[in-house]
């Protein structure tokens, strides 16, 4: 068990409340606008907390966590999508409007995040791990594939982007 001072629960709480923002971003590339946002959110401490007594400190505590929470979002979208369900469209099934009092910048982020919502689980976080500054070998140690592999799906995942945001222009 990985402890600073030896005790468990102030270093948990310690450690959440200086990397709580990777919760935030898991929770908003996946389910932003959803009514489920906050029980995943919750799920997502629940399972930091039940897995916190095995980690060892062997990589950056922000690396564990992005992939626990990364893990607990995609294990609920797949049981999510086993059990059939009624979803409101929320705003990202729309084509944004511009708004007088938007930048330009604000705008293509918008739009950036709409393409991004259109990608496979696994492409999501390879995104946003990577538009965190992840390196490669980061990437893959949180997701689980290998370094070649992130490299090949990054460039995939850029040129689809890249195709998306051009069409919506």
């Amino acid at each position: 068990m990985y402890m600073i001072n030896g005790d468990y629960k102030e270093d948990f709480l310690q450690h959440i409340n200086s990397n709580t923002g990777i919760i935030h971003r898991v929770c908003n590339i996946y389910f932003n606008g959803s009514p489920e946002r906050e029980d995943v959110f919750q799920e997502i401490l629940y399972q930091l907390w039940k897995s916190y007594p095995a980690f060892k400190g062997a990589s950056r505590f922000s690396t564990w966590m992005y992939r626990i929470a990364l893990n607990t979002a995609i294990t609920y979208i797949k049981k999510r999508n086993r059990t059939p369900h009624k979803e409101e469209l929320n705003e990202t099934y729309h084509q944004l409007p511009e708004s007088a009092g938007e930048d330009h910048q604000e705008i293509n982020m918008r739009l950036l995040y709409t393409a991004i919502d259109t990608l496979s689980p696994i492409d999501k976080a390879i995104v946003l791990l990577y538009l965190e500054d992840y390196s490669y070998e980061e990437i893959a140690l949180i997701t689980g594939l290998t370094k070649t592999n992130i490299s090949v799906r990054l460039v995939r995942i850029k040129r689809k982007l890249e195709q998306q945001l051009k069409n919506s222009i």
